[in-house]
């Protein structure tokens, strides 16, 4: 599992964040096909974005997420250069981050 993130500044001064995340995201609903047993449960639940050492950003989702999920959003006051940290915490305690540059 791991985190991408892409982050420019657009022309109304915000900063643009792309964010793609690999991770399974099963709902605990399905079924192994060979085995016929539920597949547990394995989701995101919360993904954070942080800059200037505060929380900017916090999300809060749930089994109805799909896999590999793509986020994107705005910021405003990331300039050129500014460093932003995102992270995401499963419900099995794992998680990732890493800090990213704006471009």
């Amino acid at each position: 599992m791991s985190l991408k993130a892409k982050m420019r500044v657009v022309s109304d001064g915000s900063t643009e964040v792309k964010v793609l995340i690999k991770h399974p995201m099963e709902t605990g609903f399905r079924k192994d096909r060979k085995t016929g047993k539920t597949i547990p449960a394995h989701y995101i639940e919360h993904v954070t974005c942080e800059w200037q050492g505060r929380e900017v950003m916090k999300t809060y989702w749930g089994v109805s997420i799909s896999k590999n999920p793509y986020l994107s959003f705005k910021l405003n006051g990331p300039a050129s250069g500014d460093m932003v940290k995102l992270s995401w915490i499963d419900n099995m305690g794992e998680g990732g981050e890493g800090e990213y540059k704006v471009r």
